[in-house]
């Protein structure tokens, strides 16, 4: 079995939704990981600013996004350009070609590569 799980929520938000989204979007890749399934992770929409806010060692979350930063795929290259992320040491997915953005990741492709879907 393969998931992808996808991180949508804003940080910039400061809710304890966003970051209750994110926590459990990395737990589950974590427990994946863990049972030695194939995961992968991407951050789209708003969710492409989470690695940088991440990677700050205060953050809640900064101790689980390490354990799984290896089972990051990468960013959503359309999405980083219009909410501004810094993606420096990521991966930039653009194999959707999205008319008039420089592309985002594509699910149908993910699909047809066996992977389960899930949005956080």
């Amino acid at each position: 079995m393969k998931t992808a799980i996808i991180i949508l929520s804003d940080p910039k938000s400061g809710t304890e939704e966003a970051l209750g989204r994110v926590f459990n979007g990395l737990a589950t890749a974590y427990d994946l990981k863990s049972a030695g399934k194939e995961v992968s992770i991407l951050f789209q929409g708003t969710g492409t600013r989470w690695p940088e806010a991440l990677q700050h060692e205060d953050h809640p979350a900064h101790e689980l996004f390490e354990t799984v930063a290896d089972k990051i795929q990468g960013i959503s290259c359309a999405c980083a350009d219009v909410f501004g992320a810094d993606t420096s040491g990521y991966d930039l997915i653009k194999d959707n070609s999205v008319p008039k953005t420089t592309g985002l990741p594509s699910l149908s492709n993910l699909q047809d590569q066996g992977f389960s879907i899930l949005v956080f």
